[in-house]
């Protein structure tokens, strides 16, 4: 991490692809979840819960949220501690992260603290869609208000994709990646211009732009088209080289066209081929390999977490997904979320089917309500890297490539590969033989779905242990 990285957010990294723009018409979304310092990824799958009427609960800064009477089942990456590292994948297939997005609110309204933490899980708890989802966020950020200083939610489902960006305070702006175009996020807003008035693609706070004129922060007459991006964010993420360069690079990879560094990118763009779960695996793992941003000359010269600054892969990351989500079949098979713990570079991503019923033994300390009751205070042991938990032989083993990086980590990723292709060359065939047996028998079919998943969760696990040398 490079001096002041922390200061501009930079942290995260995600991609969306429409469902016009991927080779098989699923819509795609891919995340780097960075968070510096030691950290853990405890995997859960909650169950649909009932809560009491007028049942609520406390906020981390005080304010209460009432509870809906019914809550959705979803898959939990939980990062104890931590304000924003957690991801969810409901059972309606709505797939929810985020990237830090500084704003320039200096003023922010906030009632009862603010809502921070538990935004994107009511998300994941009420949301049939993502589109529904937006409206959930943009209710709750408008009634409490946001209380840091920016950043945008990244939703998709089966049927489209949007970026959610909240401002400090009540403002917000959300909008839809078109079906056949791509979209890149690092760290600062990349919505532009705005049309409230289209709302099939835009939902926003209806005083955005008046608000903005009240500050001063924007003038018509001198400003010319309001653009959100430029009015509302923090003048320093927007030029800080950590942002444009990730930026260009991710741009350039899924877009396949030679932009330049110093080009005014657009929310999104239209790919010069249509992009599969293999393609944004490749972009997730990438440190400006040979590019003039690379130091390493491929790993000749040292770790690229040392010599390259701010890569879409950091030594933060600790965990990555691709959610490939189609609606063309059960939403239980085809919704599936390739996952890999720690960072993608060092590990290999494994499908986490919608239609799983359990994570696998192994992969989180305590059962979901305690760890939920302990997010912001967990024990210690969380992080004594015992044999016991899943993401320590991930983490072990990118520490010991980290050790040797230039002599490891071709044969790492080369055992990676295989694995990968072994699961790929399997897709197909399974998801055909599922679709037979959801006609005839559901339960039989998540049974298997279940089995299928989890077998990989800890294959990956299996593989991690076996790469990393036993201790004398």
């Amino acid at each position: 991490m490079i001096a002041g990285e922390k200061d501009q957010g930079l942290d995260c990294f995600s991609i969306l692809v429409g469902k016009n723009a991927s080779v098989d018409g699923a819509v795609l979304f891919a995340h780097n979840e960075d968070d510096g310092g030691l950290q853990i990824v405890n995997l859960y799958r909650v169950p649909r819960q009932t809560n009491d009427a007028g049942k609520a609960i406390t906020m981390k800064n005080g304010g209460e949220l009432p509870r809906p009477e019914e809550t959705n089942a979803y898959f939990w990456f939980q990062m104890p501690k931590m304000n924003f590292g957690d991801g969810y994948f409901n059972e309606f297939g709505v797939v929810i992260a985020s990237d830090a997005c500084p704003s320039r609110e200096d003023k922010p309204e906030l009632t009862d603290g603010g809502i921070i933490y538990w935004l994107r899980r009511a998300m994941a708890e009420q949301a049939h869609s993502a589109r529904e989802a937006v409206h959930i966020a943009g209710n709750l950020v408008e009634k409490y208000g946001y209380a840091s200083s920016g950043r945008t939610y990244v939703i998709a489902d089966a049927k489209e994709g949007w970026m959610f960006s909240a401002v400090h305070g009540k403002h917000w702006v959300a909008k839809r990646v078109p079906d056949d175009e791509v979209a890149v996020l690092p760290n600062y807003y990349t919505i532009g211009e705005v049309d409230l008035s289209d709302t099939t693609n835009y939902l926003g706070s209806a005083d955005l732009i008046d608000y903005a004129i009240q500050r001063g922060w924007y003038d018509p007459q001198r400003d010319g088209k309001f653009h959100f991006a430029k009015v509302y964010s923090n003048p320093g993420s927007l030029k800080h080289p950590g942002n444009i360069h990730r930026m260009w690079r991710g741009v350039c990879l899924v877009s396949g066209l030679p932009f330049n560094l110093n080009d005014d990118f657009s929310f999104s763009v239209k790919p010069k081929k249509k992009l599969a779960p293999q393609d944004l695996m490749r972009v997730l793992r990438d440190h400006y390999e040979g590019t003039e941003l690379d130091n390493t000359d491929h790993y000749k010269l040292g770790n690229p977490y040392l010599l390259n600054r701010s890569t879409i892969c950091a030594n933060s990351t600790q965990y990555s997904f691709v959610a490939q989500l189609r609606d063309w079949m059960p939403k239980e098979l085809g919704c599936v979320l390739w996952m890999a713990l720690r960072r993608p570079d060092s590990h290999g991503f494994v499908p986490l089917y919608l239609g799983t019923q359990k994570i696998p033994d192994g992969f989180s300390y305590d059962d979901w309500e305690t760890s939920l009751e302990k997010h912001f205070s967990p024990p210690d042991y969380y992080y004594e890297k015992r044999d016991d938990h899943g993401f320590w032989a991930h983490w072990k083993l990118a520490d010991w490539v980290d050790q040797d990086y230039q002599n490891r980590i071709y044969a790492v990723q080369k055992i990676w590969g295989d694995f990968e292709k072994s699961e790929f060359e399997m897709q197909p065939g399974f998801e055909k033989k599922m679709e037979m047996i959801f006609k005839k028998d559901r339960a039989d079919a998540l049974r298997l779905i279940t089995d299928y998943s989890d077998g990989w969760l800890l294959k990956s696990w299996e593989k991690c242990v076996s790469l990393v040398p036993k201790e004398e």
